[in-house]
């Protein structure tokens, strides 16, 4: 079988970390099974959806590393829906009811006082004509529900397995609105069908859903896809994810907190499976080892600190050719190969290259509390031209001069050059000082 999966986000806002975990696993499983990954925009809500938020999507997907085979909007399928709609109709599968929203909160109040589930009555299919002529008169127009089948609804979830709901159980689904403009939950299926989706995935918040959704297949006289219901990520400690990065929109992780989109990838691919959470460079390797049976249903626990570990991992591991060009963009222009190994280990984000290429070129306000500890280290400075070796020949020289080690000599020396106690290796980082920085510092307490 031709492997067909889509992911159909509403432009109604920017694509966050929760839904862009979806479009991934969706698309790994598209690409480890040589598969189509369609991109539908359910866009039927012509009143929040935007278009600046449909190309954010995009924008966002592009950055995660994921393209897609096909794409369409679902406000182009309106006729489409229509036609479908009124078959459904026609066929008793779909009937009007005249409630207000005030009345249907009423009846489920009544129903919980009651100790019984707020299942819709089906009262709307009582109706005679002389009630529904009154209701139209007061100007009222319908919503429609799809009538459920009282019969059991059961299909094997690639990451639950065997899901069950009676259909008894389960309250009518409103699928078109008073205005006449159709849910999400019609359109969805007629484009699952017109598309030839094979496999659903999504959140198992959809569960339910999923239930009343496939009974619609079978409305509409086709067979519902395979589904895989993905359990939702909290935080650490079990409870829903903050804003500081949970539900931040991909393009606030990109460009307020400098990450890189693979270790976004290489988090939320792994996320809840049994393959151990790696720093991967590129996507190729998530999608060879990628499947669902991997896959847990206990709740997978998003860690900030893993994902900025993953960060930091693969910003050390990357080559000054393939960063040149970033640096540039952030202002570093002139940072040569030599300044990118040496403040690589020390970077977690990309952005903090700008504060070590300020350490080594200024202003620096230099920390000097031992002041004749820093004057007999600048004495003993070796004469130039300096290498790499000029660091280590210095700090014997001290040391022998002045009998300290260990930190008592590295750290006021640290200090004194960068104004900082951590940072990276000294022996690289004063070649990047230079002799003419570095005997401003050790001699002023000046910004150099």
């Amino acid at each position: 079988m031709s492997i067909k999966t889509r992911f159909a986000p509403s432009p109604t806002g920017m694509m966050h970390i929760g839904n862009a975990r979806t479009a991934l696993i969706t698309w790994l499983f598209a690409r480890a099974n040589n598969g189509h990954f369609l991109l539908r925009i359910d866009d039927t809500d012509q009143e929040r959806s935007k278009v600046e938020y449909e190309n954010a999507i995009e924008e966002s997907l592009k950055w995660l590393g994921l393209d897609w085979d096909s794409k369409f909007n679902q406000k182009d399928r309106m006729d489409i829906y229509t036609a479908k709609i009124d078959a459904l109709k026609a066929s008793g599968d779909l009937y009007p009811c005249y409630e207000t929203s005030d009345e249907l909160a009423l009846k489920r109040k009544s129903q919980l006082a009651r100790g019984k589930p707020p299942i819709y009555d089906r009262a709307a299919l009582n109706l005679t004509s002389d009630e529904i002529s009154k209701y139209e008169a007061e100007g009222r127009s319908p919503h429609w529900r799809f009538k459920m089948r009282h019969q059991p609804i059961i299909w094997q979830d690639l990451i639950r397995g065997e899901v069950s709901f009676k259909g008894e159980d389960m309250s009518d689904p409103v699928v078109i609105r008073e205005d006449g403009s159709p849910l999400y939950h019609l359109c969805s299926i007629i484009d699952d069908i017109d598309s030839g989706v094979t496999h659903t995935i999504r959140g198992e918040d959809h569960v339910a859903n999923t239930a009343c959704h496939i009974q619609m297949f079978e409305a509409l006289g086709a067979t519902p896809p395979t589904f895989a219901h993905l359990p939702l990520i909290s935080a650490t400690d079990g409870s829903k994810l903050s804003k500081r990065f949970g539900s931040l929109s991909i393009f606030d992780v990109r460009d307020e907190d400098g990450l890189e989109p693979m270790a976004v990838t290489s988090l939320l691919a792994r996320l809840g499976t049994s393959d151990p959470i790696e720093a991967f460079s590129d996507i190729k390797p998530l999608v060879e080892s990628f499947d669902f049976n991997k896959f847990s249903r206990s709740t997978p626990k998003f860690d900030n600190d893993e994902l900025l570990r993953l960060n930091s991992k693969i910003l050390h591991e990357t080559s000054f050719a393939d960063i040149k060009g970033r640096l540039s963009d952030i202002g570093l222009s002139d940072a040569d190969e030599g300044f990118w190994l040496t403040v690589r280990p020390n970077l977690t984000r990309l952005k903090d290259a700008a504060e070590w290429w300020r350490v080594a070129n200024g202003p620096v306000e230099p920390v000097i509390e031992d002041p004749e500890f820093i004057e007999q280290a600048l004495a003993l400075l070796p004469a130039q031209p300096w290498d790499q070796s000029t660091w280590k020949s210095w700090v014997n020289n001290v040391k022998d001069k002045t009998g300290r080690k260990g930190k008592q000599l590295f750290m006021p020396l640290r200090l004194a050059l960068t104004g900082m106690q951590h940072g990276p290796e000294l022996d690289t980082l004063l070649l990047l000082i230079g002799p003419e920085r570095t005997v401003n510092r050790l001699s002023t307490k000046k910004a150099a």
